[in-house]
């Protein structure tokens, strides 16, 4: 399965780089842009189940278009570590250490995907979140409508944006090994 990997990604590297690249940036600059952009301004509409009605609204259609793009960031984030011969270059068939530089990449790439995988446990938790809180202001109760997704804005979105910038900044490191 490694070899097929290995071969995949040296038959199509530029095509899976870029994907990976373009799924980062759609999952982090939408929630950029959710954040700064759209919550602030959906604060303006003075009718609170108007605004809460936009604001799932948003959300749902926003977590329904970047689920695809996390999924595809997985996948060449596999492709990627096992084409680019992270641990083959670190460690041997035993795991012993060949290289310690090549060993500290190593570790950098698992922060990496540690740092996505968090990112997506979060991202499911907003997504739960956002469909209780549909369920609630479907059923007229805009308090707990409202109670449910009101950490998503102030706490949420914000870790996965810290978190994703971190990981796109490691992600250019990685690029210069």
């Amino acid at each position: 399965m490694k070899a097929a990997m290995a071969e995949f990604f040296g038959a199509y590297a530029h095509e899976i780089i870029f994907l990976h690249v373009l799924s980062a940036f759609v999952w982090v600059g939408g929630m950029i842009a959710i954040r700064f952009a759209v919550h602030p301004n959906l604060q303006m509409i003075e009718d609170p189940k108007i605004r809460l009605g936009r604001t799932l609204a948003i959300m749902g259609k926003f977590f329904h278009i970047v689920t695809p793009f996390i999924i595809l960031l997985l996948l060449t984030a596999i492709v990627m570590a096992v084409g680019l011969g992270f641990r083959a270059a670190a460690v041997d068939a035993s795991g012993n250490i060949i290289s310690q530089s090549a060993y500290m990449t190593y570790q950098l790439v698992h922060v990496k995907e540690v740092i996505w995988m968090v990112m997506a446990m979060n991202f499911s938790w907003m997504f739960l979140k956002r469909k209780k809180g549909q369920k609630f202001y479907d059923s007229g109760d805009l308090v707990l409508a409202k109670e449910s997704v009101v950490l998503i804005p102030k706490l949420l979105l914000p870790i996965n944006i810290l978190l994703g910038l971190i990981a796109l900044w490691m992600g250019i490191t990685l690029r210069g090994f």
